[in-house]
């Protein structure tokens, strides 16, 4: 199994398909498997949901195997080698694909109702189904959406057979699958719920997915009450997230760190919520004492965490923690905790080592991001991991020095992150 249920794979998706984000991009969901993992790659990009309308010609004796699929405005493909070895004649095809075209224009008129199918002329159109097996459906959404104009076409699934991309060569300008397991039989293997879906699931869903309009659910600045402190921060939760990312900055840094504001701009892409708020107060963050007291720093970052998951808009969602420099330390001190419940922890240019003691208690999946120019720090990161008993990576960014400013360091570090949260926080989410 790689999947708990379509949500968690579409998150995962939506989370590869970042860079599709601000593209113009429209997501086209196939009925009915694929419209929830539709739903959440439309989140992740902000981008719009509607249906790619096509049906599978199934063999009459074996109607589970496709001899073909049709789509909208008259697209029709037909696999001759099925035909041949499933001994289907020319008029039973013809029945098939009766029957099939009256299901799909009944389905049109149930799911959209009467609202017009979304432009897609000119735009990246995202066809995505719940997994591909013999490739016929997606070569008919494929040729469909090129049929009403579409400028680019991307088909992304979260899982496909090994040769899927032969299969498929020419009909999509991009082929984006999670994983292409070698032992592939059937796209439902691969889920843990796998439960079949009726027409009012779609419609529902799309109902859910329009009144999202793929913003943020949340999106704003908040206090948080620490003692005798109010610490100011900026949460955001995009609609159907499976987790929170809280940030711990480094020395000298804040909530404005215009390094973490942009890995946070791309978590959100992502569909993962983000809080960025300061450690310390304004007359605080002038003490260089308290500035690299990371026990006072792990302990903030712990209390904001519990208040964090009183919220509303929180609940349930798995908490996650991003720290650079000395931040890194204070959120693997405060992921170390028995009771801190952290289902990841990524440390940019962090020191790790400053966490001391701490590290071997840490049980959240730890990833260290260093530059491969910051030589000092790739040391210090090298004999911290040797300490850490989760599951954890050391990823090196090639050339890169401490602040990442080199062209395109940041990127990767948030490509990085992103998947990383992505991964982990999907199993976390209401285990």
């Amino acid at each position: 199994m790689l999947f708990r249920d379509r949500p968690e794979a579409g998150r995962r998706l939506g989370a590869r398909l970042a860079h599709l984000s601000g593209q113009d991009a429209v997501v086209l969901g196939l009925p009915r498997g694929g419209v929830p993992v539709a739903a959440e790659v439309a989140a992740a990009l902000g981008a719009p949901l509607d249906l790619c309308l096509v049906r599978k010609l199934g063999v009459p004796s074996q109607p589970e195997l496709a001899m073909g699929a049709i789509g909208e405005d008259g697209v029709r493909v037909i696999d001759d080698a099925v035909m041949r070895r499933a001994g289907v004649p020319a008029h039973a095809l013809e029945r098939v694909e009766k029957r099939e075209r009256r299901e799909l224009e009944r389905r049109a008129v149930r799911y959209r109702g009467e609202r017009p199918p979304l432009v897609v002329a000119g735009r990246t159109v995202v066809v995505v189904d719940d997994g591909v097996a013999t490739g016929s459906t997606a070569r008919a959404a494929c040729r469909t959406v090129r049929a009403r104009g579409a400028a680019r076409t991307v088909l992304a699934v979260p899982v496909a057979p090994p040769d899927w991309t032969a299969r498929l060569a020419g009909e999509a300008d991009e082929l984006i699958s999670l994983d292409t397991p070698p032992a592939f039989f059937a796209v439902g293997q691969f889920y843990d719920d796998f439960t079949q879906l009726d027409d009012d699931d779609v419609v529902a869903c799309l109902r859910r997915a329009r009144a999202g309009g793929g913003r943020p659910a949340v999106d704003r600045e908040t206090e948080l009450a620490v003692g005798s402190l109010r610490l100011t921060g900026r949460l955001t939760v995009p609609a159907g997230t499976s987790g929170v990312v809280v940030f711990a900055h480094g020395s000298g840094s804040g909530r404005h760190s215009p390094r973490n504001r942009f890995v946070a701009a791309g978590l959100n892409r992502a569909g993962l919520g983000t809080l960025l708020f300061d450690l310390l107060s304004e007359e605080e963050a002038d003490d260089r004492t308290k500035v690299f007291d990371i026990g006072l720093l792990a302990g903030r970052l712990a209390a904001v965490t519990d208040l964090l998951r009183t919220l509303p808009e929180a609940e349930n969602l798995a908490v996650g923690y991003f720290g650079a420099s000395t931040g890194a330390a204070a959120a693997l001190r405060a992921a170390a905790e028995p009771d801190a419940d952290i289902a990841a922890v990524v440390s940019r240019g962090g020191r790790p080592d400053l966490a001391g003691a701490a590290l071997a208690a840490v049980t959240a999946p730890t990833l260290l991001v260093v530059g491969g120019a910051d030589h000092t720090v790739l040391n210090l990161n090298r004999h911290a991991q040797t300490e850490l008993t989760c599951e954890n990576r050391l990823t090196v960014v090639p050339g890169a020095t401490h602040l990442f400013e080199e062209p395109g360091a940041l990127e990767a570090v948030t490509d990085l992150a992103r998947d990383w949260f992505t991964d982990h926080m999907a199993a976390a989410h209401v285990r």
